[in-house]
């Protein structure tokens, strides 16, 4: 039986005031397991955008007068507000992505609250360099705020990615003006609650609309310093060309189809659950570090995939409100189509579904958008399914037996931004993480990004870093060089 969600009606946060748009516009969103509304939020647009704009603006220079210190305790009270409110926000997620309370959406809530926690203790780092340029030259660097920062995050991880974008751009000085997904505004603005609580007014602003309307308008606007973008590699090509054109600072986090390589002595219900913690099945495969190529070494290719589909065939897909539920729906009916499109050209082609297939066209996961875990066999590393990425909780396993042919496909890709090796041989285990071409390795960890990991792609997955200092310092500051001659 489906859990029960109440209907809920958002505001944007402009200027330090809950607003409707400008001309009246609202969307609704929808609950993906239930296909039913489950809220209203503005359509924001140009006007929209441009008042919230411009209170960012008008609010920078006191905000960038405040002491790192005093910004730090500011943003480390918001991360208490939120760690208050962790139920309310997980089901809050939950309801609007159809992410699992328990799996996804509740350590979500506290991830959230955690990167607030950890950024809020960082501000007092916000440190320069001295350089010896002789005993009569002092030279010295600072880390001053760009201005206005203009952030915009997709659906899959809304509140984390939000958390992100406003305690890296808030610690250093900036001002922000968020766009939040269209399909997954709600936590986001349960979030903006929580900090309108204790930041000044302007400081933070929140937009909610369509990305072709409100999205670009952000991108555009003359007074934004620097765009931070997370989202498609399609959209994120588009969002730099604008940048370019104004030639402002981009930060961008894309796409990925990342390997995930087992090696034969790594043939255990460990690694199996490792390698379906990093395909993200519990976000339905919905994240751009999702190992969805899964390189096995031949000697253990059945015997593995026999463990690996055994641990998905006992996981429970359903309602993503309900606390027994491992996996819940997909985001949308456009994501939906998309995902089974892909399962359908994989078996068209040739491949093999060891587990999953098509959706189910009865029974009580036909009323949403679920589709179960899906592993492909007898597939080459040169089709779709094992190219474009696909997000859907569709994994490909593709046999090897020599390291310099798995190394060669596994870097056979546009798309450079996670990697998972599985291997007990620590040097062999290392020798392969430095020779993936990506910007974040793990070896025999499946598990999401920790506050301090230097988290970013290369290739087309993207630019810049999140969710350490030095990506706040190095992708929302920018250096001023100071010289003074001593002997004048």
């Amino acid at each position: 039986m489906a859990v029960e969600v109440e209907r809920t009606v958002g505001r944007m946060l402009i200027g330090g005031e809950w607003v409707e748009s400008a001309d009246g516009r609202t969307i609704e969103i929808e609950n993906p397991a239930q296909r039913t509304v489950l809220g209203v939020v503005p359509r924001g647009g140009a006007e929209d955008v441009d008042r919230a704009v411009r209170a960012a603006r008008d609010a920078f220079p006191a905000w960038r007068r405040t002491p790192p210190r005093e910004r730090g305790k500011l943003v480390s009270r918001i991360a208490e507000e939120l760690q208050a409110d962790v139920e309310e926000l997980a089901r809050t997620v939950a309801a609007e992505t159809g992410n699992a309370i328990r799996t996804q959406s509740r350590p979500e809530a506290l991830g959230s609250a955690d990167v607030f926690r950890y950024f809020g203790g960082l501000a007092s780092e916000l440190k320069g360099e001295t350089i010896p340029l002789g005993d009569n030259l002092l030279n010295y660097n600072l880390r001053e705020p760009i201005g206005v920062v203009g952030a915009i995050i997709p659906w899959n991880s809304p509140i984390l990615l939000a958390s992100l974008k406003i305690a890296m751009s808030l610690i250093t000085g900036n001002t922000l003006v968020l766009k939040a997904a269209e399909d997954a505004p709600l936590g986001v603005l349960r979030i903006a609650t929580a900090c309108s609580k204790h930041l000044p007014a302007g400081v933070l602003n929140v937009v909610t609309g369509y990305g072709e309307e409100a999205g670009a308008a952000l991108a555009r606007h003359p007074l934004v310093g620097k765009l931070s973008f997370t989202g498609s590699t399609e959209v994120g090509k588009r969002v730099m060309s604008v940048a370019g054109s104004r030639i402002v600072p981009i930060s961008l986090e894309l796409g990925g189809k990342s390997p995930a390589i087992v090696f034969p002595d790594s043939d255990s219900d460990k690694v199996a659950e490792g390698v379906i913690s990093g395909m993200r099945f519990t976000r339905q495969g919905q994240s751009c570090t999702a190992g969805s190529r899964l390189f096995l070494h031949a000697a253990i290719f059945d015997s593995f995939l026999d463990r690996l589909t055994g641990k998905l065939a006992q996981m429970k897909v359903g309602d993503p409100l309900e606390e027994a539920t491992d996996m819940g729906a997909i985001i949308n009916r456009k994501q939906f189509d998309r995902v089974c499109s892909y399962i359908e050209d994989g078996l068209k082609t040739g491949a093999t579904a060891l587990i999953g297939g098509p959706p189910e066209k009865e029974g009580p996961l036909a009323g949403g958008y679920f589709v179960k875990p899906t592993v492909f066999t007898q597939a080459d590393n040169g089709w779709r399914i094992a190219r474009e990425e696909i997000f859907g909780p569709v994994l490909v396993a593709i046999p090897w037996t020599e390291e310099e042919d798995v190394l060669r496909m596994a870097n056979d890709s546009h798309y450079g931004l996670a990697a998972y090796v599985w291997c007990r041989d620590i040097s062999k285990a290392l020798r392969t993480a430095h020779a993936i071409e990506s910007g974040w390795v793990q070896v025999n960890r499946g598990l999401g990004q920790l506050p301090g990991m230097s988290y970013g792609g290369i290739k087309q997955s993207g630019i810049g870093r999140e969710f350490s200092l030095e990506g706040a310092l190095d992708d929302f500051t920018h250096r001023k060089s100071v010289t003074v001659a001593l002997d004048f």
